[in-house]
């Protein structure tokens, strides 16, 4: 359930009563202030019908000033209320567009804590890998940042929201570009183990790579819009992009450019069966905008991404196969 706290002028505060009224609330009361000219409304409602809620209030105050709806998640509520209708259990969502996007657009956004995560766990990494050390490499994925950003370009396409589009993408690729620059310094350091599995299993790119990262990032949007916690599902979505991007340093920096392919291969598959999972779970709980005209723009973004990102896949799968028909020509 969400406690919904609204704050707005007198004048305007009997459409939003109606609208409140027409949502079958758990619960709401008015309570008097000390501005004589304002209202201060509190209202309890399920999660089915919160979003709805929502949007409603905001389209009837988009014309109007000084009003704020502050969102609040219920942990519990005594007596318990009535449940909901199977059609409105049916339409449920865990968390708000409101909610998730605050979530989001925090997650993505590039900052220097950003960046200073992002080194840290790629030197994790880069010596787990190199050294074989299994705890060190998972390590590196527990405090790797990169779940961020692909979400957040993720429902920038459900959402059509631009900036936030813009911004992800900016992180992802500051965040790719750190890794490989402290990786690539690091193999000036460290002599490259090829006896390593970890390291060497990064330049392993096969079919089922495509399976686990489509799970991951799968499984990271549905955490994030059944309001769960993705710590877990992040440690997932890690292991599919800094290892390889760790690797993939290392091996630049050895002159190993044939391996280095591999890693970049594998990094950059990953890369789009994350975000064409994530863009499918956003679009299948039905995350979309407010206005009619901005679900217009948010499908066509939602649509060239897709488009984008299948193409890529296809072409990526393409060339799995033909180099595992290579070595397989090459062993006979």
């Amino acid at each position: 359930m969400r406690q919904l706290e609204i704050h707005l002028k007198a004048r305007d505060s009997e459409t939003v009563i109606r609208a409140i009224k027409a949502f079958e609330p758990v619960d709401w009361v008015q309570f008097k202030v000390h501005q004589e000219d304002r209202v201060y409304l509190k209202v309890v409602m399920h999660d089915g019908r919160s979003q709805a809620l929502s949007d409603a209030i905001y389209r009837a105050l988009d014309t109007c000033k000084d009003w704020r709806v502050t969102l609040i998640p219920i942990e519990a509520v005594i007596p318990a209320p009535e449940p909901l209708e199977e059609e409105d259990k049916k339409a449920q969502l865990k968390v708000l567009r409101e909610e998730l996007l605050d979530d989001v657009t925090r997650d993505a956004a590039l900052t220097s804590d950003f960046l200073i995560l992002s080194g840290l766990s790629t030197i994790v990494a880069a010596i787990g890998m190199n050294s074989n050390g299994v705890a060190a490499v998972i390590g590196a994925m527990v405090i790797a940042p990169l779940l961020g950003p692909i979400l957040g370009f993720a429902l920038g396409s459900g959402l059509g929201n631009m900036v936030l589009l813009k911004e992800s993408g900016k992180t992802l690729v500051a965040g790719l570009t750190i890794a490989l620059i402290v990786a690539f310094a690091l193999s000036f350091i460290l002599p490259i183990n090829f006896e390593s599995q970890q390291l060497m299993s990064r330049t392993q790119v096969r079919l089922d790579s495509v399976a686990l990262a489509l799970a991951a990032g799968g499984a990271a949007a549905l955490s994030m819009a059944q309001g769960k916690s993705a710590v877990l599902v992040g440690v997932m979505v890690a292991a599919a992009l800094l290892p390889p991007g760790a690797a993939l340093g290392l091996f630049l920096g050895a002159g190993e450019f044939g391996l280095a392919s591999r890693s970049a291969m594998l990094l950059f598959l990953n890369i789009v069966c994350l975000l064409v999972s994530a863009l499918a779970v956003f679009r299948l709980k039905q995350i979309k905008p407010r206005g009619w005209i901005d679900q217009q723009n948010a499908d066509r973004a939602f649509w060239i991404n897709v488009g984008l990102s299948i193409s890529l896949l296809v072409l990526l799968m393409v060339l799995i196969v033909v180099l595992d028909l290579g070595e397989a020509v090459d062993l006979g």
